[in-house]
């Protein structure tokens, strides 16, 4: 009988995962690695990607940290090179790497220029650049080594704001300017599930798998006002913790979900299901 926790297991596999070092993409590292995975911590960031990379390899994990600058082709091929160079093999790539307009307390006001229809045209254009031709890069980087070892995962992070219209509402406070998600935003998480349906069927036969996660919104220090209108929209009534993507990273990363590819796992709380 086969022990369905071998199905998680990710020892011998290399992960690397794009925007390691952010909310998301620090948990992502620690959940991979603690499967059994030697990591790649890339980000644009170097002190923080090398932050974390220093973590795991202190807690006994095998990780280095990798400069990755998504939008530049050397830059994502150095970043895969890295990885062959140190581990051997890439069998699974994270694109989590994304401009994700925020409205915690560290971003407080910043979003008061979004309107649509004043929506400046070189930041919808680095948007794409970063959250389309970044992922595009990425894979196109790592499929290579995928196909030579005829094994991969490779998961793409969506967002609900790419499944439905963001409630704008949210962000709008009395006596203040009003403030909004981005067109941006919506228009590349939606882009991210039409490439991951396109790789999938791509790469049929080729052992390749290509998923999407779509987490919620995470809770990071936002205000109670923001919480408690977030909650009111959620089955769950409230938003996610930082950690409970964990489990869904690791399902889509292994062979626990083998017959998985071109699926979009959504992780919201019930947004969606209303």
């Amino acid at each position: 009988m086969n022990d369905i926790f071998q199905k998680f297991s990710l020892a011998g596999r290399t992960a690397i995962v794009t925007g390691g070092a952010g909310l998301l993409g620090v948990e992502f590292c620690r959940t991979l690695a603690q499967a059994g995975a030697q990591v790649v911590v890339a980000d644009l960031n170097e002190g923080a990607a090398e932050k974390v990379a220093v973590s795991l390899s202190k807690a006994g994990y095998p990780a280095i940290h990798s400069v990755v600058d998504v939008t530049r082709p050397e830059s994502t091929q150095a970043m895969v090179a890295s990885a062959m160079e140190n581990f051997g093999r890439v069998d699974i790539l994270v694109n989590s790497a994304a401009l994700d307009p925020k409205f915690d307390p560290q971003h407080e006001g910043k979003q008061s220029d979004n309107a649509f229809e004043t929506f400046p045209l070189e930041v919808w254009n680095q948007a794409v650049q970063v959250n389309l031709t970044g992922l595009f890069l990425c894979c196109q980087s790592a499929v290579g080594p995928m196909l030579a070892q005829g094994w991969g995962s490779i998961i793409n992070l969506c967002s609900i704001y790419g499944l439905v219209g963001p409630d704008q509402r949210l962000y709008q406070r009395p006596g203040q300017p009003p403030q909004y998600k981005p067109v941006y935003y919506s228009v590349t998480k939606a882009g991210v599930l039409g490439l991951t349906h396109y790789l999938a069927t791509y790469y049929a036969g080729a052992g390749i798998r290509v998923n999407a996660l779509t987490p919620g919104g995470i809770y990071n220090n936002h205000d109670e006002t923001f919480l408690q209108q977030y909650a009111a929209r959620t089955v769950l009534g409230r938003m996610a913790q930082k950690d409970e993507m964990n489990g869904a990273i690791l399902f889509l990363a292994s062979e626990a979900s083998s017959y998985m590819t071109g699926s979009n796992l959504v992780v919201d709380g019930g947004w969606t299901a209303w």
